[in-house]
Formats: C-alpha cells, structure tokens, sequence
C-alpha cells in the first residue's frame, strides 16, 4: 500500500501542473473560437495534430528506453544512459530542422499552409526543441523530483498562455490605440501565426530553465547501449506513431473525406474545440502516465506477490478516479460548454464518446506494463497498429456520412479494442489477476448513473441539475471508499 500512496502522490503532483496548466490552456479555447472563425481554429487544429505526430517521431521511444536502461541490470551507470540519450536526440532534432528547411515549400502545401510557411518553420523548430527536452523532463521523473518538473511545466504553459492574450488581446487593442508601439513587431495580418509564436517562445525559454539537467555529468556517447535502447525503443516508435495518429488522425483526414470541402476546416474547429471539454481525461491519464512509469520499472525489481498488487491496485484506483472524472465532466457540461464559443455547441455530443475512448486508452496503458518489463515491446507496437487499422477503417466509412460524429466513434472502437487484446494477451504471456468484476462493476455504475441524470434532466435549468446531479457524484465516490475500505484519514498526510 505504500508504493500505490507514493504513486498517487506522485501523480497528484504531476497532475496538479498538468491539470492547472492544461486548463489554463483551455481557458485560450473561448479566446480562439470568439476571436477566429471556425476555419481558422480548424488550421490550428490540424497543425497541432502533425506536431504531435512529429513529436512521438522525433523521441522514437527514448523516453521509456532511458527508464528501462537506467534500472538495467547491465548497466550500473544512469548518466551513461541519460547522456547517451540525449546526444542521441540532439543529433536527430538538429537533423530534422535542416530537413524542414530544405524541402520547405512542399511541406506547407502539404500542410496546407501555402504562403505561410512562417509557420511550418516555426512549429518545426518548437517541435526540435520539445523533443530534446523530453529527456531531461524525464530525468526528473526518474530522480523522483516531481516538484521542479511540475514548475518548469508550469512556467512553459503561463509564458505561452502570456504570449497569447498579449499578441491576441492587448496587441490589436494597442494596434487602435497607439500603433506606433508596436508596429516594429506586430502586424494584424499574421492572425492565428501568433499561436505558433507563442509556443515557440515558451518552448525555447523552457530549454533554458533546463540547462542545469544538462550540465554536471560527463557527455559521453555508448554505441553498444545506443544500440539495444534504439532495439528497446523502435516498437515504442511504432507504438507512439500508431497511438499518435489514432488520435489525431481525424484531423489529417477530415479535410480530404468530409465531402463539402469548403466546410471542412469549419466542421474540423468545431470538433477540435469541442474535443477540449473532454481534456480533463487526457490530463488524468497524462498525469498517470508521468508517475507510473517509474513506478513499475521501481517495483519490477521486487518480487514475491507484492509487486503484483501494486500492479493490481494502481489499476483499480485508477478506473475508480477516471470514472470520477467523466461523471464531474458529464453532470457539469452545462457549465463547462461555456468556455467554447456558442456557434460550437452543435459538436457537445461528441464529448461522452471521446471521455470514454479516452478512458479505453488509460487502461490500455495501464496493461501496457506487462510488454515493457519482458522487454517484449513489439506487443506494443502490433496492438497500436491493430487499433490504427481500426481508426482508417471507421474513419474512410463513417466521415463522409457522419461527418465528425464518426471520428469520434472510430476513435471509441480504436482504443476499446487496443484494451481488449493487449488484455487477452496480457493473459497469457504475464498474468497479474485483475480484479476484473470489480473493475466492469465501477465502470458500469459510473455510466448508468450518467444515464439516470440525463433521464432526470431539467432541459435549459443547469443550475437545478447540478443540485441533483452532485448528490449523485458524491454518492459514487463515497461507495467506491466504502467498497475499497477507504476512510478519509488515510487520504490525509500524516504527522510526524
């Protein structure tokens, strides 16, 4: 029970820059959706989802390998890991820049971002920089200091949170009022290219703040360790790129299978914003993930059945927290429509159905532990591809019928079946014995208490359906604590 207490004060720190960063970043959804027209946040939207793609391209799976390597048996040295890694990325993220830039023009048509390649440029390098800092965001995790990881993330999302209201706000304002400040910098037409600034600007201040993790070891290349972590690490590419591309895919397809082009880019924004609702899942398995990672690669180390509960609890309170999650989201969405633009409703149904496929992919990853501690991380990469087929299959059918609505049940199908044969497979090559009735138990619970608040809903009165609805909330969490013999003084930290 220790280590799972560690684990969830681990993730509480995680998540509490995770959660406040991710909302405040939220909070930038009204400003784009009142302050550009839905076409425009539809560009944005796909531009983000080829730098998320790019991302996972250009870290190939380096992040887990350094965890696994730096508790190798074999190699008895972490810096030796840490600085190979790093070499490794500062090599390729160089490579990738220089790449851009050669074949620029071709890339922003691709991108369709013709006449702007101001930024492709941008995103590339603010993708460069990322995929660098990844490992020394990673050596923190690994020496347990969740607490100046937690403000160096935060720094980056206030600058760039900073930089958006500046250049988006007050810029134009000081554009009518006195253009003289600032013309030396600003210009009105640039629009949307000021998101892109903005990430930029907070990116490459971030690596600054990071250089005290570059600096008091010997930098030192191993071929031989490059060698078996890029062996390690190359399923977790595939694994990363499928996983990747089953959520955001849509994005890069919609545009060619929505069959009113002209509307596409619109139809994509009102998507993308209203997928942003349902972000307090990612942010929860997000934070998760940053603490979990260690842990089980800290735990494998142990042996006896104890290590195996770890296991078996970390997913029981998981699903018991996420499903917490999606009934706050789902009771209170009232509320939480209003930080998009009213023109975007339309899309709010899509939000029940992405929260839970996200949910398939927490456990999805949760299951994930077994393939990375054998070292058999091609189970990984098979699984994502399977679900990668699945997200092309249902999104080629479903789009140009249903438009958006089908991304989001391709993305449902995707992950659930990710989750289901990574289990079954889970079964066989490293059984842990989930407590797999009690699981199906809360997670059913959750949703039929969901379906009961929309029987009872009181049509355009929210603030009478919260009063009802958060009874219900809270009756849920107090009989997963009674369930699971929680008392309220164990969540509390002790005294000394």
């Amino acid at each position: 029970m220790a280590g799972i207490k560690s684990l969830a004060k681990d993730t509480a720190i995680y998540g509490l820059s995770s959660i406040i960063g991710r909302f405040l970043n939220w909070c930038l959804v009204p400003l784009y959706t009142r302050m550009f027209p839905s076409a425009e946040y539809g560009l944005v939207t796909f531009i983000y989802s080829i730098v998320a793609l790019a991302l996972i391209i250009l870290t190939y799976g380096m992040e887990t390998g350094f965890f696994r390597f730096a508790n190798h048996e074999r190699y008895k040295d972490p810096m030796e890991v840490y600085s190979t890694s790093l070499i490794s990325l500062a090599v390729s993220s160089t490579a990738f820049m220089a790449l851009v830039l050669a074949v620029l023009g071709p890339v922003s048509e691709a991108m369709h971002c013709a006449g702007n390649e101001t930024y492709v440029v941008m995103m590339a390098l603010t993708v460069a920089i990322d995929a660098f800092c990844c490992l020394p965001f990673s050596y923190l995790r690994f020496r347990k200091r969740p607490m100046r990881f937690a403000l160096l993330r935060l720094v980056n999302i206030g600058l760039n949170i900073g930089l958006n209201l500046f250049f988006i706000l007050i810029c134009p304002w000081l554009w009518t009022q006195a253009p003289g400040w600032i013309a030396w910098f600003y210009d009105p037409d640039f629009g949307i290219g000021y998101i892109f600034l903005a990430n930029l600007v907070s990116s490459a201040v971030t690596m600054l703040l990071l250089l005290p993790e570059l600096r008091g070891f010997s930098w030192k290349f191993n071929p031989r360790l490059w060698r078996e972590m890029i062996a390690y690490s190359a399923p977790l590419l595939v694994l990363g790129i499928a996983g990747i591309m089953n959520s955001t895919l849509y994005s890069i397809l919609f545009p060619e299978l929505y069959p009113d082009k002209a509307e596409a880019m619109s139809q994509l924004g009102i998507y993308g914003a209203n997928i942003k609702i349902a972000i307090v899942m990612v942010m929860f398995i997000q934070a998760f993930r940053f603490a979990y990672e260690p842990f089980i690669f800290a735990k494998a180390k142990d042996r006896g059945d104890d290590r195996m509960q770890s296991y078996r609890d970390a997913m029981k309170y998981f699903v018991i927290f996420a499903m917490v999650i999606f009934l706050g989201v789902m009771f209170y969405l009232d509320i939480l429509r209003l930080f998009i633009a009213e023109s975007y409703f339309s899309g709010l149904k899509v939000v029940p159905i992405v929260m839970i496929a996200e949910f398939f992919f927490g456990i999805f990853f949760n299951l994930s532990l077994w393939y990375k501690l054998t070292d058999k991380t091609v189970w990984g990469m098979w699984f994502s591809l399977l679900g990668l087929a699945v997200t092309v299959a249902l999104n080629v059918l479903l789009v140009p019928r249903f438009g958006y609505m089908g991304c989001a049940w391709a993305s449902f199908a995707c992950y659930g079946t990710m989750m289901l044969v990574s289990y079954l497979a889970g079964l066989v090559k490293f059984p842990i014995g989930y407590q797999v009735s009690r699981i199906v138990f809360y997670f059913v619970s959750a949703i039929a208490l969901w379906f009961f608040a929309e029987l009872i809903a009181f049509g355009h009165r929210p603030w009478l359906n919260m009063i009802i609805r958060t009874p219900l909330l809270l009756g849920y969490i107090l009989m997963a604590m009674r369930i699971e013999h929680i008392r309220l003084s164990d969540m509390l930290p002790r005294r000394r």
